[in-house]
C-alpha cells in the first residue's frame, strides 16, 4: 500500500466511484452453465453502498474488462451509468470517460483488483482494491479493504469516503430512529 499522502485529502474531492466487476462486485468466479449462460454473484451490502453513495449525490459507473448482461442489469437496478464493458485495456476508455463527465483524476475514486486495473489504480485521486486483489494492486492501492471482492468491498469504500467527506453520519441518521 502506498503511503497515505493523507487520506481525507485524497477522499474530499471524490465525486466518481468508477469499479471493475470480476472480482470487485463479484467474488471473480466466472460461471457458465451447460447451455452457456454466464451467471454472476452480486453482495447487497454492495447493493446498499451504492444506494447510500447515490443519496450522497455522487456519480458511479462501471469500467470492466469484460462483458456480460448481468452486469448491465445489475447497473440499471443500481442507478450505475455509464458502464463500460469489454475494455481490456482501460486507460483510453478511462480518459474518454473523465472527458465525458468533466472530471478530472482526482474525483475519482477507481477500485479494482488485478494487473489491467494499474493504469487506472495509478492515475486516480483515490485507488481502492479488495483485500483479496493482486498485491501489485494492493501495493498501488490506498485504500485496501477488509473485505474480499464480491462480499460488499464497495459498501466498505463507500463508508471510508462518505465519513472522511463528513457526510456518512448524516445519512446514517435515518436508520437510527426506532420503528
Amino acid at each position: 500500500m502506498q503511503p497515505p499522502l493523507d487520506l481525507a485529502a485524497r477522499c474530499g474531492p471524490v465525486e466518481l466511484l468508477l469499479v471493475d466487476v470480476d472480482g470487485v462486485l463479484t467474488d471473480g468466479v466466472i460461471a457458465v452453465d451447460d447451455r452457456g449462460v454466464e451467471t454472476k454473484h452480486f453482495h447487497v451490502r454492495d447493493g446498499s453502498g451504492f444506494d447510500l453513495w447515490h443519496k450522497a449525490g455522487k456519480r458511479a459507473a462501471i469500467l470492466s474488462g469484460r462483458w456480460a448482461p448481468a452486469v448491465s442489469r445489475r447497473a440499471a437496478e443500481l442507478g450505475i451509468a455509464p458502464v463500460i464493458q469489454g475494455a481490456s485495456q482501460k486507460g483510453e476508455p478511462f480518459r474518454r470517460l473523465l472527458a465525458e463527465l468533466g472530471l478530472n483524476a482526482a474525483q475519482v475514486c477507481y477500485v479494482g483488483d488485478d494487473l489491467p486495473d494499474l493504469p487506472v489504480l495509478r492515475a486516480v485521486g483515490l485507488a481502492a482494491c479488495p483485500a483479496d486483489a493482486a498485491i501489485e494492486v494492493r501495493e498501488a492501492a490506498h485504500v485496501v479493504t477488509q473485505t474480499r471482492g464480491g462480499r460488499g468491498a464497495i459498501r466498505e469504500i463507500v463508508e471510508v469516503i462518505l465519513k472522511h467527506q463528513g457526510v456518512w453520519d448524516g445519512l446514517v441518521a435515518r436508520y437510527q430512529v426506532p420503528a
